[in-house]
């Protein structure tokens, strides 16, 4: 069993039962999709106003809210194009929205130059890893591979903030990132250079 298998077996487990109860309910996937922007950007808030450990499991929560909607979607047979459009642009978003919350609690912190610099180069590299998949899908190509996908940096960036150990928390984001950033464009100059029979 590789990663990928590993990621949707135990996202299923974690998703399955809430998702047979919401099934009942006349909730929507984008209904769940905008639910989970607006706590992202309040997890934001609680994290910039210094409330660290609540930031730490707001994000969890909000982790959950982001597997949810594709469940439900995938569940309920209402999986559309424009959703799965939306949903991967609030999860830009949202991901944006909590390193920002992040950075502007370290702003007055005069001794919080490099972390600043960490959660940029974070960010850019979060993106990346995304924009190179959805660059790849657009070409044909398939690009699950990777270290480091959303699940990985949400729970790790929950950690950081639950232990008040955020500076280790972006350092060992800024290094699995930037691996799993090189991961993809390997795998796709592998895929681009096999020729046909």
């Amino acid at each position: 069993m590789n990663l990928i298998d590993v990621r949707r077996n135990l996202a299923y487990r974690i998703t399955d039962p809430v998702v047979r109860i919401l099934s009942k309910s006349r909730i929507t996937p984008n209904a769940l999709t905008f639910i989970n922007l607006a706590l992202n950007i309040v997890t934001a808030y609680v994290i910039a106003t210094g409330r660290l450990p609540l930031g730490g499991v707001l994000v969890l929560v909000s982790g959950l809210f982001d597997l949810l909607d594709g469940a439900l979607a995938r569940f309920t047979k209402q999986t559309t194009k424009f959703g799965a459009i939306l949903d991967s642009t609030v999860d830009r978003i949202s991901e944006a929205a909590i390193l920002c919350g992040l950075w502007i609690w370290y702003i007055p912190q005069e001794e919080a130059s490099l972390e600043i610099v960490l959660i940029f180069v974070v960010l850019i590299g979060s993106f990346l890893v995304s924009y190179i998949r959805a660059r790849a899908e657009g070409l044909g190509w398939q690009c699950q591979v990777g270290l480091f996908t959303r699940a990985e940096r949400v729970i790790v960036l929950a950690i950081g903030l639950l232990i008040n150990q955020i500076f280790i928390a972006l350092c060992v984001l800024v290094v699995f990132v930037s691996i799993t950033v090189v991961q993809r464009l390997v795998y796709l100059w592998k895929q681009g250079n096999i020729k046909g029979d």
